[in-house]
């Protein structure tokens, strides 16, 4: 019966112009099931994730302190944004450990920009790699998430973007815009990120202060359009991080059910429709993760 579950969630995202890694997995037992899981994705703002990680670990060591104060200036950074500091009109003095909440709850790049000033992405993969994180590879700034091909047309061209981003792929995940090349990109698969939030949320290398600050981090996670309205009732618990660039659409997280039961979700995305605004393929990103947590919890 799982197997022709798989099958109609597959058909489904085919119908629903989608291709995805999925994988959702018991934080308890072990068991898990998924879409594709190990193939990798440009991860866009999902990379916030292992930033938060490598800096609290810094805090940790003693190598940073959680009070210095960071001077963010409006202007400095062309990156921009809804909500954060991209907002803001006057220079503002921030601590670190503040710009790790803007950065990982609120997804602002500016924040992020800055924590990379202190923790570069290469850094910030080798901190993950001696934690024992090998599927998450952190290469640029979040500065550079706004300098595709997006950024050069009038916001009623912008689809001519996603036309390029959906059909100049190669087959083996590369290329010819870099935030969208897996071997220059940042990047991950689902099987990767269900790896790190294993990690902390039952820590093992993780520093156990640092995977608490994370999870209370991602529980505070602002942006709840994509799987939340799935997994959040009055008896769970939905804590997360998304990830947006192009026609890439992903989500992260963790479900924590009030008997116990607790879920690692990972939806990773690309669309083969070229639009901006897609609620319903966020609506079937939601539906496939739920799924398959749905299947998981009968197994």
């Amino acid at each position: 019966m799982t197997t022709a579950v798989l099958r109609d969630l597959r058909a489904a995202l085919e119908d629903g112009g989608l291709r995805g890694s999925f994988l959702v997995r018991d934080l308890d037992t072990g068991d898990e099931l998924g879409i594709d899981p190990e193939v990798e994705f440009p991860v866009a703002s999902l990379v916030k994730v292992p930033l938060a990680v490598a800096t609290l670990e810094r805090v940790a060591r003693g190598e940073l302190d959680p009070a210095t104060p960071v001077v963010l200036a409006p202007g400095r950074s062309a990156i921009p944004g809804p909500t954060g500091v991209s907002r803001f009109r006057h220079p503002a003095t921030i601590a670190l450990e503040d710009l790790l909440y803007l950065s990982t709850s609120i997804s602002d790049s500016v924040a992020a920009d800055a924590l990379f000033a202190l923790t570069p992405p290469a850094a910030v993969t080798a901190e993950l790699r001696r934690l024992g994180y090998d599927g998450i590879a952190v290469r640029h700034l979040m500065q550079d998430l706004v300098e595709t091909p997006a950024e050069r047309f009038a916001p009623a061209e912008v689809h001519l973007a996603h036309s390029l981003a959906i059909t100049a792929a190669t087959e083996g995940r590369g290329h010819p815009v870099p935030q969208l090349d897996i071997s220059r990109a940042n990047a991950g698969s689902a099987r990767a990120f269900v790896d790190l939030l294993q990690g902390l949320w039952r820590p093992t290398t993780i520093t156990p202060a640092v995977a608490a600050r994370v999870r209370e981090l991602m529980r505070d996670n602002v942006l709840r359009h994509r799987l939340a309205p799935d997994f959040m009732s009055d008896a769970s618990r939905w804590a997360s991080k998304t990830g947006t660039v192009l026609n890439m659409r992903h989500e992260v997280g963790v479900v924590e059910h009030a008997d116990g039961q607790t879920y690692a979700v990972a939806a990773l995305t690309e669309s083969r429709v070229p639009a901006v605004v897609q609620p319903g393929a966020e609506a079937l990103m939601a539906q496939v993760a739920r799924t398959l947590r749905d299947r998981l919890r009968m197994c």
